[in-house]
């Protein structure tokens, strides 16, 4: 299993309008194979960034999204909000999953090694 950590840097007067996008969302990932979950993370404190993190089955289903005509459409919304709206640049994290509470049989992720988007 593998998790893909988006943190967006959204100024506050933008926060709602981001909210709006990420509830709109045309979906397409929810019916890719390998895709597990998708949650937007409202930052509590001022300065800290949304995350959106999705789970994924394995690094290959990752990139069998990232590589899909579904993802240049699934992430055409995402350039709706004015580059201004952004206070700093995004991050993306990836992370493999070695241990999941929930899944206590669930075998670690196998090292990858670095991860290259294409």
């Amino acid at each position: 299993m593998i998790t893909v950590a988006n943190r967006l840097y959204v100024k506050p007067e933008y926060a709602d309008q981001f909210e709006t996008v990420f509830r709109e969302r045309a979906g397409l990932v929810d019916k890719m194979p390998g895709f597990i979950s998708n949650l937007v993370l409202r930052p509590v404190n001022e300065g800290q960034p949304y995350v959106v993190l999705t789970t994924w089955n394995s690094r290959q289903d990752l990139m069998n999204w990232i590589r899909s005509e579904a993802f240049t459409e699934g992430h055409a919304k995402s350039g709706t909000l004015p580059k201004d709206a952004y206070f700093q640049q995004n991050e993306l994290e990836l992370n493999e999953v070695i241990q999941d509470s929930a899944r206590p049989d669930l075998e670690p992720e196998p090292h990858g090694g670095p991860f290259k988007m294409h």
